[in-house]
């Protein structure tokens, strides 16, 4: 049985391969050349976060999907919940970057935002 993950850090472009084991119930990191690897092992391991950059439907024929991403990152576990919110929504009025399209998606304290100007842009018009 393997009692260590092995992982490569993204924190910076050195990319260090990251050794962690699971020692007297702490967790022991090896590979990295700085903290901040450490940092990024221990967190992918217990609680591995991740973004999401999408897009929604819209009602303008011209603009058919726009843009969106979640405001913060998000546990893993939860990305395919959050992109079933995300597909049902049909955006009927012109939003702009930044805008919130879902607020605090799922209880997660993190929104659904527009990242585009587009339909602002052209007024929103159909």
């Amino acid at each position: 049985m393997v009692n260590y993950k092995e992982m490569t850090c993204i924190v910076c472009p050195l990319g260090c391969r990251l050794k962690v084991e699971l020692v007297d119930g702490d967790y022991k990191v090896s590979g990295n050349s700085c903290l901040r690897g450490q940092t990024f092992a221990i967190n992918e391991i217990k609680n591995p976060l991740r973004t999401i950059s999408s897009t929604v439907r819209t009602i303008y024929p011209d603009v058919p999907v726009l843009p969106v991403r979640v405001s913060a990152d998000i546990p893993m576990k939860k990305i395919f919940p959050v992109m079933q919110e995300i597909n049902k929504v049909l955006v009927k009025q012109p939003f702009k970057r930044g805008d919130v399209i879902i607020k605090d998606v799922l209880g997660l304290g993190v929104d659904v935002i527009c990242t585009s100007d587009i339909l602002s842009r052209k007024g929103g018009k159909k």
